[in-house]
């Protein structure tokens, strides 16, 4: 795409090239500069409501570097390169959004219509369901990106930033009490998978079957009906409540026959999982909800953490003292699932607790609940989408990281409600 919006393009159409390349979540720092560029020249600049807000978490981030050398009880680890770069990674991650968000907002309706956009989000949830099943049948891919071979041995296999520049199919976890694949291609981990599937799940069915043909509507159930199987299998309960709470939401706000052709397609969708092979799948997820105590040791943790520094938090994460099983520090030859959870690992909300303190995690809840706020009577099929993203971020903040894709995905969503005004 020529014109503006090839940078936006180059994110949401090119992203598996990112990812094959190593940049994967990371391609958005790249991008920003020549939307930057682009923006100082397009002077004077238009920003949205709520911009303060994003303002004052940016700032306050800034101001949290102050407490990267400082070990809260409960936790350990010195100040090092590894924390160092996680927190300039996440800092530059949170000026990229920004200036995407304003470079969006910045453009016309002739240069980027509204429709070629959410289609540009659509594509992506093709690519997403592709990596998804890619997962499924295939967990054992991956492969060292070119990122990867060129960058210090120190910083490459830095957990965080590994997790960002090796691409792979899946990850391998004990979740049903034996090794299965959680398919996470192709973004950073699994988790991601299931925030950003369900979010451009939203927009494809926005693009592709509201403001479809036939042609478009055959394409979107189709794809609707593989991208069931990865999601099952992503074993990912905060996805299916969302998705859940999604279908909910829309039966509400819709009306007339709009809702009685909702319901009807529901529960026939029902029906068929119902008596496919998946839902025992999920019924065996839901029989082993082990992640419980791992998630409440380290909310809690990370609580009594951020308690001793509540308005600026520590600028990164900490490795917590023990995990929940044992207070022995990392995995032994007894004991190999002793390992030290980062806190702030289980959420948006908490990660900005433990990085930014109180103050953080209250500037991003204030920016997400002001967009429902202020766009709740825009009842266009872009307002309601737009709306019901808002509130799934509210909701995942509690059990997904927004950084790294996550959170490109949301304030995408956010220009579209915005320009949509």
């Amino acid at each position: 795409m020529t014109g503006p919006a090839w940078p936006i393009a180059a994110l949401l159409v090119g992203y598996p090239v990112w990812w094959a390349l190593g940049f994967g979540g990371l391609s958005v720092i790249v991008l920003a500069a020549p939307m930057a560029v682009l923006l100082w020249r397009r002077r004077p600049v238009r920003v949205p409501p709520g911009f303060g807000l994003w303002l004052l978490l940016l700032t306050g981030y800034l101001v949290s570097a102050m407490m990267l050398a400082e070990t809260p009880p409960g936790t350990y680890g010195e100040l090092g390169p590894g924390r160092v770069a996680g927190y300039a990674m996440r800092l530059a991650l949170y000026a990229a959004v920004l200036i995407m968000m304003l470079y969006l907002g910045n453009l016309t309706e002739r240069e980027l219509p509204q429709l070629r956009l959410v289609r540009m989000l659509g594509v992506l949830f093709v690519t997403t369901v592709a990596g998804g099943l890619l997962g499924v049948f295939f967990p054992g891919f991956s492969f060292t990106s070119p990122v990867e071979l060129v960058l210090p041995r120190w910083l490459a296999e830095n957990p965080f930033v590994q997790n960002l520049i090796h691409p792979t199919a899946a990850q391998t976890q004990k979740v049903l009490g034996y090794a299965s694949p959680r398919p996470e291609a192709p973004f950073e981990w699994a988790n991601a998978w299931g925030s950003n599937v369900s979010v451009l799940l939203v927009w494809f069915v926005v693009g592709w079957w509201v403001y479809g043909g036939r042609r478009h509507r055959l394409f979107a159930a189709g794809m609707v009906a593989l991208a069931a199987i990865p999601i099952v299998y992503s074993l990912n309960r905060g996805l299916w409540i969302g998705l859940g709470l999604a279908i909910v939401y829309l039966i509400v706000r819709v009306g007339g026959r709009t809702r009685v052709a909702l319901c009807g397609a529901v529960t026939a969708a029902a029906l068929a999982f119902a008596l496919s092979p998946l839902a025992a799948l999920v019924a065996q997820r839901l029989d082993k909800p082990h992640s419980n105590d791992i998630r409440a040791f380290t909310v809690t943790a990370t609580l009594v953490a951020a308690g001793h520094s509540p308005v600026i938090g520590y600028g990164n994460t900490r490795n917590a003292t023990g995990n929940h099983r044992t207070i022995t520090t990392g995995k032994t030859q007894w004991c190999m699932t002793c390992g030290h959870p980062p806190l702030g690992s289980d959420g948006q909300l908490w990660l900005l607790i433990i990085t930014q303190g109180f103050t953080g995690a209250a500037l991003y809840v204030a920016f997400f609940l002001g967009a429902i706020r202020r766009h709740w009577p825009d009842r266009s099929p872009i307002g309601l989408a737009g709306v019901l993203v808002m509130g799934l971020v509210l909701l995942y903040m509690f059990v997904y990281d927004g950084l790294v894709t996550p959170l490109s995905l949301y304030l995408v969503s956010f220009a579209l409600l915005w320009r949509n005004a």
